[in-house]
């Protein structure tokens, strides 16, 4: 049933509130809903912040978001993690009504004595509706105040800030006085309600009429890795790895990976990300470039988990023991990294769960299990699950694993194909993990189509893969990047993989390490999340074969050893520039939010500008806030040629007035510039792609 004064469209809310929305501790998002009433008086609207422990917050005002759409919004931050509840409120403003009309009437001579006399008792009102509360030292006594005469003839309420003893009331019957007062002109006697201090006590302590109230929707407050981080994959056993000239190849381990450990904390990453870690299966074990003839000293993929040695709860014996891994585990830790590590739920033939559970597989008509398989794609060496074959007998073991790991230290879950398993399963898993260990987050790797990529987001997934890997033209970039920063913001976090050990795009292929920075750049610069597998740093960009996505010599097969050190000594390597953009990104906190995503215009069809914004500390005199911390990129897309464009910025949109002049900064190269509304860039891909500017005033 609608309420008195309606409220509608209230955002976030999740498929109606099914699931909570998202948010991490110290982020700001938008709570906004439609709130209208019959006729032409003033209505009013304001958030009520519920905290995880139950304490009700105060009362916070809402702003109308543009004047004639009846759309209101507040920007939230919630401090702490845990299940909070917000309602809207939403309020007949009978002062503000008033306020409108009497000042037509007054200037006009039209009612004065009346509207005066009105507006006396709707701040006699205003000030018995004043809860004791609102008196910080006291409750003040009717008529103890006394008004003080301005230099402008008018009268000024005492305290009308509302922080001495008598403050809130005072002030109000101290207006209601002053419109009372004959021996004032009638535009004086309406001028002390004009005040800016009586406005903010009203903004601060609204007289409320026909108060109707939402219902309760929840947003779900993660730690803040969920939103933000730099992830960086490889795969520990190439780190140490010997091939010979001969072919024979030995594994490296945890011991020789820990060895990679501080270059990858140089360059500023936050995430380890590891491929599995456990025990190969041998039967249809994949060679080299996914052959089905390996040579006996080839490692096979990583996801074909298990083995006479164990599966998912056990260590690979190449890599080392389950000690060795908490070591490792520590070391990360020390160097102020987080481990992740994949979760991948299949099998190799050589499982132990296919032997003790063959009920959890799905039996052909011959009697054999059936392989993973996407026609033509074959993949003989792994066996999907099948979820409901045994469901809490999977559910069960399922848990316990995760909880295995989680004991040595991992709170981070990079989950394969979760497309490729019931929703429902996800969802029960991820609320049993969350209740007892809310800090654990799950990404999901479900690169498939956007209704189950959402709906695993919605089920509980803090983070998900996206489809940017494949968004390479301006119109494809600012459209699915304002999707992932607006549409879906509240309940699925992007996290952009520049590449994966499966995905090697034409793009890349094609463009060289011009190519390997505009990505770079774009990803780092549009989304709090971003991630990079190794051997992005040297440009690696060779397809099994043409037209193919997939590498040649893909480290799923074989071992791969990098020369780090002569590539950097070289000149080879772009790890400078990665180190530069993740240095960077933790200078500035407007880059480790998602939803202040802004694209402005440029004339050029490969050139795109977007910012990303701050605010700083609101000024309740200007009713403004301050610039903050402002980031502006202005990217060349086309790897191969330079283009000239001219970028026209929305300068509201970053905090600046139309006719600002204002100093921008560019973090690459070094220069400052002196930039307005519209403005001229030169981009050439081989010297440099970007600008990545920061912005601040103008020196006078």
């Amino acid at each position: 049933m609608i309420g008195r004064i309606p409220i509608t469209d209230i955002s976030p809310v999740v498929d109606c509130g099914q699931w909570p929305a998202k948010a991490v501790a110290g982020e700001t998002f938008e709570v906004s809903a439609t709130v209208f009433r019959e006729g032409h008086d003033a209505v009013a609207a304001g958030v009520v912040l519920t905290a995880p422990d139950g304490q009700r917050g105060r009362l916070r005002r809402m702003r109308e978001l543009a004047p004639g759409t009846d759309r209101w919004g507040l920007q939230v931050c919630l401090p702490a993690e845990g299940d909070w509840l917000y309602r809207v409120e939403a309020w007949s403003d009978p002062i503000s009504t008033w306020l409108h009309d009497a000042e037509i009437k007054i200037p006009r001579g039209m009612d004065t004595d009346l509207m005066c006399e009105e507006g006396a008792r709707l701040f006699e009102r205003a000030a018995k509706a004043v809860r004791p509360a609102d008196c910080p030292n006291g409750t003040p006594k009717n008529g103890q105040q006394k008004s003080s005469q301005s230099s402008t003839g008018s009268r000024k309420p005492q305290n009308g800030n509302g922080e001495s003893a008598c403050g809130h009331r005072a002030a109000l019957l101290s207006v209601s006085a002053t419109l009372r007062d004959e021996e004032l002109d009638p535009r004086a006697r309406l001028s002390i309600a004009q005040l800016p201090e009586t406005l903010a006590l009203l903004d601060a302590h609204p007289f409320r009429e026909l108060v109707t109230r939402s219902k309760s929707h929840k947003v779900r407050v993660d730690r803040r890795r969920a939103l933000y981080g730099s992830w960086y994959e490889f795969f520990p056993r190439s780190e140490g790895a010997v091939v010979n000239e001969l072919g024979i190849s030995k594994s490296g381990n945890f011991q020789t990976a820990t060895k990679r450990l501080p270059a990858i904390a140089k360059m500023g990453f936050d995430v380890v990300y590891l491929p599995p870690i456990h025990p190969i299966g041998t039967t249809y074990r994949k060679g080299r470039n996914n052959t089905l003839s390996p040579e006996p000293d080839e490692p096979g993929s990583p996801w074909a988990i298990g083995s006479e040695d164990g599966g998912h709860d056990a260590v690979h014996p190449d890599l080392g023991t389950l000690e060795d891994f908490d070591e490792f585990v520590g070391r990360t830790r020390e160097l102020g990294m987080e481990i992740a590590i994949d979760f991948a739920l299949q099998c190799s033939p050589d499982h132990p769960w296919v032997k003790e559970h063959p009920e959890w597989f799905t039996i052909r008509a011959d009697g054999t299990i059936a392989y993973a398989e996407n026609p033509p794609k074959k993949y003989q060496d792994i066996y999907p699950i099948n979820f409901d074959g045994d469901p809490e007998g999977i559910y069960n073991e399922v848990r316990r694993v995760l909880r295995h790991w989680m004991a040595h230290g991992v709170r981070i879950f990079r989950v394969d194909n979760p497309h490729t398993k019931p929703v429902a399963f996800w969802e029960r898993m991820l609320a049993d993990i969350h209740t007892s260990d809310p800090d654990v987050i799950f990404l999901s790797e479900a690169f498939t189509r956007p209704a189950m990529m959402r709906t695993l987001a919605k089920a509980g997934f803090h983070q998900s893969y996206t489809y940017y890997t494949w968004k390479n033209s301006k119109s494809d970039v600012e459209t699915y990047l304002s999707e992932l920063s607006h549409e879906t913001s509240a309940y699925l976090r992007p996290n952009l993989f520049v590449n994966t050990p499966d995905i090697l795009h034409d793009y890349l292929q094609q463009g060289g390490i011009p190519a390997f920075k505009i990505r770079a750049v774009l990803a780092a610069v549009a989304s709090p999340s971003w991630g990079v597998y190794s051997g992005y740093e040297l440009a690696e960009n060779v397809p099994v074969r043409p037209g193919s996505e997939e590498y040649l010599d893909s480290e799923k097969y074989q071992y791969k050893p990098r020369d780090w050190v002569t590539a950097e000594r070289e000149g080879r390597s772009l790890a400078p520039f990665i180190t530069h953009l993740n240095l960077f990104r933790r200078a500035h906190p407007a880059l480790q939010e998602l939803r202040n995503l802004r694209f402005h215009r440029v004339d050029q069809p490969d050139i795109v500008c977007l910012s990303k914004r701050l605010p700083g500390a609101y000024d309740t005199a200007t009713r403004r806030h301050g610039l903050g911390d402002v980031v502006l990129a202005v990217i060349n897309l086309d790897p191969h040629h330079t283009h000239e464009a001219t970028v026209d910025l929305d300068l509201p949109a970053i905090g600046l007035d139309w006719n600002s002049e204002f100093v921008v900064d560019d973090e690459l190269s070094g220069e400052s510039y002196r930039w307005r509304q519209s403005n001229y860039v030169r981009l050439d891909p081989h010297i440099q792609p970007a600008h990545i500017l920061t912005v601040r005033a103008a020196p006078r």
